[in-house]
């Protein structure tokens, strides 16, 4: 196990896996982390920083993993028809806004 575990009050020793960064900052989380934190291609981790000690944990809840989980209320709404009915009030604007300025010149 990597973490200090508890096994009938005795601790055990916590293990040290080392591996490389790449140029880009990246790094390949091992086999072993990986099973231990059931992680899958695409996962989210999170690091998380206290002090100067920085853990790595699953996300198991994200915008994407979320995508899709609640049906929504409305069917998706027509954007063809709502693009038409925008222009079509913009025109309708435009057009009171010439009459205006024609009715009340120099202005």
């Amino acid at each position: 196990s990597l973490y200090p575990e508890h096994n009938n009050g005795r601790r055990s020793a916590m293990r040290q896996i080392i591996t490389t960064i790449t140029q880009r900052g990246q790094v390949t989380i091992p086999a072993e982390v990986r099973r231990l934190l059931n992680l899958k291609p695409r996962g989210k981790v999170a690091f998380e920083i206290d002090d100067q000690q920085v853990r790595l944990q699953p996300v198991t809840f994200t915008l994407e993993s979320a995508y899709g989980s609640v049906t929504p209320r409305k069917r998706p709404e027509d954007f063809e028809r709502l693009i038409r009915d925008a222009m079509d009030e913009h025109a309708e604007e435009v057009v009171r806004e010439m009459h205006e300025s024609y009715e009340t010149p120099g202005q």
